[in-house]
């Protein structure tokens, strides 16, 4: 025996809420709140995945987009990392004896600041130090005494062919370039005119002699070469022992600073091995030390000798934690900058930029789980550097060939940092179903609700949620009854009486917008006034679509009948979301009904319109036709079901009760009052089960009902398990208060037949009989007559 349809008071269609909790007139009364709201299960999880410093425990935290997840894992992991101990800090220095390969020295905190200090009071001293240490008289006497051996060899040589020239009558003259021959006679070197007048006898002779001294010249100067390489490599010498002994006291202090560091040593022994050598080429060269102005001999040093931080923390500041809002692999990992120098590309380890890696090594690193996917190569690399904890910086380009040139290949850096990604639960149960690694790798997984229950301690801790944001972002205080509006729209998105949304971002939004209506009023504090002028603004701005479909409704284009009754046709209930906003909209349901054996034919699905789930809505119904009336006959008929007027994709099984009724009407010929809209779902039993977005659905169609006249006939049938979702505006709740609207609960098919049709559905009897003159009685005549007519057809052919 199923019960009457009870119709819902209007005390039951909004929240109620517990008005003792929130005793206070304003949020000035109130204290900010601090943390995350009614998140128990995310807040332990996040704080043994904190704790929990095994391998593998790094964590994934998962909620919807607005829960606030992201904002209280930051802060609490920047709480929690004040605590902990400050990271060591890595510099890339300069490979003497490999620039392509850049060693990495680990410092302390304190540390590295005072060696970047210290180098460049370094190349301060060498810029002060030469070339005037070259100027020294002890350095120019020993420069002397090397050119004055190599001047006295070249002199002898040349004395020895003078000697022989005079004894030949040939004078020999010298000059910075070159040395030449000229004819002598009584010691006077003859010019063209005198040579000419001798005899030619005379002339053969001098040419004779010029010949041979020539060739004794050259004999004499035949290890010239030698004696410039000898004199060469004693200045090289000289220089470097002078540049040594100018360049050993200026380390020192750097030595005994960092004694205790065994690579920052051997990083200065080979600094101090190649200093010699880049002092000569940049601050000795004759050549270029006019030419070069003093800052671009500074910055030739630096390029050479200063340290390139890669990561920088205070002392006692604590791990570092680091968001990475856009984790592509350069700036995950670093990047190798390049210079274009006459054409060339060109880079050195001053050039190495560090990336996110970098900066949370020894702490934690925070990235959005969907952006990290949607960049190229990024997952693996990240994966890689979790495994084998360490940060290699590669080209993952020039592996491509996108970048053709020659780059640098920098010192592996330890790695020890717990990644925290943030993503929706899709991609977290995609990733723990397709990446084995996955699993092994984030053990701690942070789950944030949607929602929360509605208890007195979150009523109580949700008023004092609105106090922090308001002194976050400067808004007026809100009065007690805009705090219970604030509620009762947490409530709304929440699409339950008893529970508060914990999508946080909406909510804070609509408060923002509040505000700025309460200073256009120049009111003193926010109230319910202002939030309700806010929701309608917002409604206003996105509710275009929907105003045209409701013209259309009004107009008569597209057809629904508020009053009156009709025989196949029902008043169904959808909901259709637009970006960030969804509205209800009624919409009309037809059913043909006639002998045949097509059974129950959806003709959205047929021209490819119906969805999966709206498809099975309509199969069940075929099963609870068979079920319940066609247990001594076959069910021979061909039913047809179209949802009107309806031109794009439908899915959903909440037509599926409508979609019976109307089945049922078309049957039996029975109308249905059109005064009535209907949503629900139902089972093959005739059981109505729960539906989504019933407020809208409700609200759609007592827009159209208000707008042609209430009548006080009209209603909207629902699911009773969606009588806790009732949430509406107050002019619904209003109009059923005064009698003019109503909304009725179901649990079964048989109390939505006896609304639509005022007509008693009818109980079998043990037998499995329904009463004549009942809409079920009328029912199993008509499927048997049907029957019988098959039968009778079959016979006949």
């Amino acid at each position: 025996m199923v019960k009457n349809a009870t119709a819902v008071p209007a005390s039951a269609l909004t929240q109620a809420i517990n008005s003792d909790v929130l005793d206070f007139h304003d949020t000035r009364e109130l204290d900010a709140f601090h943390g995350v709201l009614g998140q128990d299960r995310a807040v332990n999880a996040i704080q043994f995945g904190v704790a929990m410093q095994r391998p593998g425990y790094n964590i994934f935290v998962m909620g919807e987009t607005g829960t606030g997840r992201s904002s209280y894992v930051r802060d609490y992991l920047k709480s929690e990392a004040k605590r902990q101990a400050t990271p060591n800090v890595w510099c890339y220095v300069n490979n003497f004896r490999n620039p392509r390969e850049p060693k990495a020295l680990e410092l302390l905190p304190e540390e590295a600041g005072e060696f970047r200090r210290m180098i460049s009071d370094l190349i301060d001293q060498l810029l002060a130090t030469f070339p005037a240490a070259l100027e020294h008289p002890a350095y120019q006497q020993k420069k002397s005494a090397i050119d004055y051996v190599f001047n006295r060899r070249y002199d002898k040589a040349i004395e020895l062919v003078e000697r022989e020239a005079h004894k030949r009558g040939v004078a020999v003259y010298r000059d910075s370039n070159a040395i030449s021959f000229t004819p002598m006679r009584e010691g006077k070197a003859l010019d063209e005119t005198e040579f000419a007048q001798l005899s030619e006898q005379e002339r053969d002779e001098f040419h004779n002699n010029i010949g041979e001294l020539e060739q004794m010249l050259s004999e004499q100067l035949a290890e010239l070469p030698q004696w410039k390489r000898e004199s060469s490599d004693s200045l090289r010498r000289l220089n470097q022992d002078t540049i040594r002994d100018a360049i050993t006291p200026l380390i020192n202090p750097l030595r005994e600073r960092f004694s205790h560091h065994t690579k920052v040593m051997t990083h200065l022994d080979d600094m101090e091995e190649h200093l010699p050598r880049l002092v000569l080429e940049e601050l000795v060269e004759e050549r270029l030390l006019e030419l070069r102005e003093e800052y671009v001999k500074r910055s030739s040093l630096e390029d050479s000798l200063m340290p390139n931080v890669a990561t920088f923390h205070s002392q006692n500041s604590g791990a570092p934690v680091v968001y990475e809002p856009h984790p592509s692999y350069a700036n995950l990992f670093g990047r190798i900058e390049y210079a274009n120098e006459q054409g060339a590309l060109v880079t050195s380890y001053r050039r190495v930029c560090p990336g996110a890696l970098h900066k949370a090594n020894g702490g934690y690193l925070i990235v959005d789980a969907e952006k990290v996917l949607q960049e190229p190569m990024v997952w693996d690399a990240l994966k890689r550097g979790l495994q084998s904890h360490q940060l290699k910086m590669e080209s993952p380009y020039s592996e491509l060939g996108l970048i053709n040139t020659t780059t640098l290949l920098p010192d592996v850096i330890p790695l020890s940092f717990k990644l925290v990604l943030i993503g929706s639960r899709q991609v977290y149960y995609l990733l723990q179903e397709y990446d084995e690694d996955f699993k092994r790798l984030f053990r701690t997984v942070v789950d944030f609700d949607s929602d929360l229950p509605l208890t007195d301690e979150h009523l109580a801790g949700y008023a004092r949620l609105l106090k922090s944001r308001i002194e976050e972002q400067g808004y007026a205080n809100l009065d007690r009854s805009a705090v219970e509006r604030m509620v009762r729209y947490s409530a709304r998105l929440a699409e339950q009486q008893d529970v508060l949304s914990a999508c946080i971002g909406d909510q804070f939004d609509l408060l923002s917008e509040a505000d700025f209506i309460r200073r256009l009023a120049s009111d003193e504090l926010i109230s319910d006034r202002h939030i309700d002028r806010a929701l309608i603004a917002k409604k206003e701005r996105t509710s275009r679509v929907y105003d045209k479909l409701f013209e259309q409704m009004m107009d008569g284009t597209v057809l629904l009948e508020t009053s009156g009754k009709a025989i196949g046709k029902i008043n169904g209930l959808t909901v259709m979301s637009l970006g960030d906003t969804s509205f209800g909209s009624p919409a009309r349901i037809t059913t043909t009904v006639y002998p045949g054996s097509k059974g129950v034919v959806d003709i959205e699905r047929e021209v490819s319109l119906g969805q999966a789930i709206h498809s099975k809505g309509v199969m069940i119904i075929s099963g609870f036709l068979g079920n319940r009336y066609a247990q001594r006959f076959p069910l021979a008929i061909s039913a047809h079901i179209a949802m009107e007027q309806s031109y794009g994709y439908i899915d959903g099984d909440s037509a599926s009760l409508g979609e019976l009724c109307c089945l049922i009407s078309a049957l039996i010929h029975s109308p249905i009052d059109q005064s009535y809209a209907i949503t629900g779902s139902v089972n093959q039993y005739g059981e109505v089960q729960a539906i989504g977005g019933v407020n809208e659905k409700i609200e759609g169609f007592f827009r159209l009902c208000q707008a042609r006249g209430l009548s006080g006939s009209q209603g909207v049938i629902i699911p009773e398990a969606n009588r806790r979702n009732l949430i509406l505006n107050d002019e619904v709740v209003s109009a059923v208060a005064d009698g003019q609207f109503s909304i009725h609960c179901v649990t079964h098919v048989d109390q939505a037949i006896e609304l639509l049709m005022h007509r008693p559905a009818g109980s079998a009897d043990d037998q499995g009989n329904f009463p004549e003159g009942t809409v079920n009685g009328d029912i199993i005549a008509r499927l048997e007559a049907i029957s019988r007519m098959a039968e009778k057809k079959k016979g006949d052919e």
